[in-house]
């Protein structure tokens, strides 16, 4: 039978007929017979509308949209564009005017969002969404559906900075953005952080991704869906290492050839189904498809609660630092910052916590950088000596002051221009600071923030920013792990969601033992059990705890739980003073409650994004 697809009728009646024959037979040696819809829908008729957003920062949460464009194609032809300037119901922060051009005065008259969205979703319908970093854009207007109550219609997304990912190498670019791809494809429009010049580079990029595609087998819509994450027959063949595990909370780890250990995960509900997922599409990290391919066999370690699973997958880490593993491999080489107990004390990034009478601690710090941006905010805040040497109690005849004594930000005491009195004053409110209060280093950061930011310096004021952030960090720990640290023995419990009770032995904060009892049975006995044959765990050194620091965070995590419940504190008390770093970790919201006028102003500088920065957000850690 002989069939034209000229027209939309007869391609209609093709895919009722079913007419197609495959190319290969099927296993059994009989030609297999395939309708359309089971081929997929040909890239050339497929309808993309390739859509770009300019916003007023870079969450949805709490910025708006400032213009769309849109470009409408199909089979390399352009069928329609759809351009506006949205109000976005506020001022234009002046980092996104200067890097877009659009002004607060250009947006006065502009239809609100509420006009703006149904025409677009209008131009869009039955269409695929094309988006440069599609999260982005496709994100604002889910919220802005949501927002103004219309239903999203959930349209198929392709994200051309994933398929450049599969397909253009860092040989031939640096990196994926917009523009680095639209000047390697030599689009006719060159991006220029408007919406509408932005998503007509995108579409050149799109075809040139999609005609690079072609040849590894992307010729389908259907194809696109795996294009960028497709898992190779060696990975699928692994899929039974996850047979023999038990559906159970634990750890697990993958061994190679010469049975290391090359990765352990950890699982609060089932294993089996855990690792099953390496093997699917789901996982897309190259890395651990790397190490599915070199893996042999896989270990279960099965743990009573879901906190057991996730302290066990800390210290089998740092027990075998597997290469695959980012994270947690060498806890002993995270920093502190140390406050010395000398005659004039100074700040210092150390690597251990010594037992040193008067010393004072922050920390630990996930990296050399973090604390030394925490050191930074404390110089920055107080007029300690920064110089490395230890000073005598008398200073000699030969010394000489540094440039900081000269522009008034030390005392000098190494000329003998601060005595010792007046030296301990400056020192115990740094003390003050780092163990309790740090509501004078908010107070001078905010204030220089104020400053740089009337002054239009941005990338000053967030490194001041920066500073702030890793200091609040590092002490909100240290004052919340300390405290847990020095309990010889605590004992908690919680209900289960069964009914039962997952019980936790924590020592020094490090857990010592934990069980779980069925509702049937009194915990009591159980608690006994533990606590006879829990772990001796040593007193450290303190503000240490006798843990790895991540365990003792997870220790706490489950320990402020809704429904935990403190069954007994032995040997001390579980205490912290009411003014701590612990409720200001973020640095907006402390200068925010420092003071609400500064709080407007350094908004830009804390929240917002540039719009072509990063390919995908980066996560904030507390």
């Amino acid at each position: 039978m002989s069939v034209r697809a000229g027209t939309v009728a007869a391609m209609s009646a093709l895919h009722r007929l079913r007419p197609v024959w495959a190319g290969a037979p099927a296993a059994g040696g009989t030609p297999v017979q395939l309708g359309l819809d089971e081929i997929g829908t040909p890239l050339a008729d497929v309808t993309f509308v390739v859509v770009d957003l300019e916003t007023t920062g870079g969450t949805p949460a709490d910025c708006a949209i400032t213009e769309i464009g849109a470009v409408k194609v199909r089979g390399g032809q352009v069928l329609g564009e759809f351009q506006t300037l949205v109000d976005p119901g506020g001022p234009v922060p002046p980092f996104i005017q200067v890097l877009t051009g659009i002004t607060t005065a250009m947006l006065i008259g502009a239809p609100p969002i509420e006009e703006v969205l149904p025409a677009f979703l209008e131009f869009a319908h039955g269409a695929v969404l094309v988006a440069h970093n599609a999260p982005f854009d496709v994100g604002f207007l889910r919220a802005a559906a949501a927002r103004t109550g219309h239903a999203w219609p959930g349209p198929r997304v392709v994200d051309t900075v994933r398929l450049a990912r599969r397909v253009v190498t860092r040989d031939e670019a640096p990196n994926h953005k917009l523009s680095t791809l639209a000047a390697l494809f030599h689009a006719e429009v060159t991006p220029t952080h408007r919406a509408l010049d932005d998503a007509r580079a995108t579409v050149d990029v799109l075809h040139a991704l999609l005609g690079r595609l072609g040849p590894l087998g992307v010729t389908h819509l259907e194809d696109l869906a795996s294009a960028t994450d497709p898992v190779p027959q060696e990975v699928r063949r692994k899929r039974t290492l996850a047979d023999h595990l038990p559906d159970a909370p634990g750890v697990y780890l993958f061994r190679g050839p010469g049975q290391e250990v090359l990765y352990v995960g950890t699982s609060t509900t089932s294993l089996r189904t855990r690792v099953r997922s390496y093997f699917t599409s789901s996982e897309k990290r190259g890395r651990i498809r790397e190490m599915v391919r070199i893996a042999e066999r896989v270990d279960p370690v099965v743990c009573a609660t879901p906190l057991e699973a996730r302290v066990r997958e800390l210290r089998l880490i740092a027990e075998h630092s597997p290469r695959y593993n980012r994270r947690s491999r060498f806890p002993e080489r995270m920093p502190w910052l140390r406050l010395t107990s000398e005659p004039y004390p100074r700040l210092s990034v150390v690597r251990e916590v010594r037992d040193e009478p008067g010393a004072t601690y922050l920390g630990p710090f996930g990296a050399q950088r973090s604390a030394q941006l925490a050191l930074e905010a404390l110089h920055e805040t107080f007029e300690i000596r920064q110089c490395t040497r230890r000073l005598p109690l008398v200073a000699t005849p030969a010394a000489s002051s540094c440039a900081l004594a000269g522009m008034g930000r030390c005392g000098a005491p190494c000329v003998g221009g601060q005595d010792q009195d007046a030296y301990t004053s400056v020192v115990e409110r740094v003390r003050a600071a780092m163990a309790g209060d740090p509501a004078p280093v908010v107070a001078a950061h905010a204030e220089r923030i104020e400053t740089l930011v009337a002054q239009q310096r941005y990338e000053e004021a967030a490194t001041v920013r920066d500073r702030l952030g890793a200091f609040l960090r590092g002490a909100a720990r240290v004052q919340r792990v300390g405290p847990l640290a020095a309990l010889p023995e605590l004992v908690a419990a919680r209900r289960a969601d069964d009914g039962g009770w997952e019980i936790v032995l924590v020592r020094h904060g490090r857990l010592a033992a934990t069980a779980r009892v069925d509702r049937s049975t009194d915990p009591r006995p159980a608690i006994e059990t533990l606590r006879a044959t829990a772990e001796h765990v040593a007193a450290p050194v303190p503000p240490m705890a006798a843990a790895h620091p991540e365990e003792a965070d997870l220790v706490l995590d489950w320990l402020e739980r809704p429904g935990v419940r403190i069954v007994e504190v032995s040997g001390g008390t579980w205490a912290l003073p009411v003014r701590t770093a612990l409720g200001d970790v973020d640095p907006a919201a402390a200068i925010a409650a420092h003071t609400e006028r500064v709080r407007g102003q350094v908004a830009r500088v804390l929240h917002v994004v540039p719009r072509d920065a990063p390919e995908q957000p980066v996560p904030r850690t507390a």
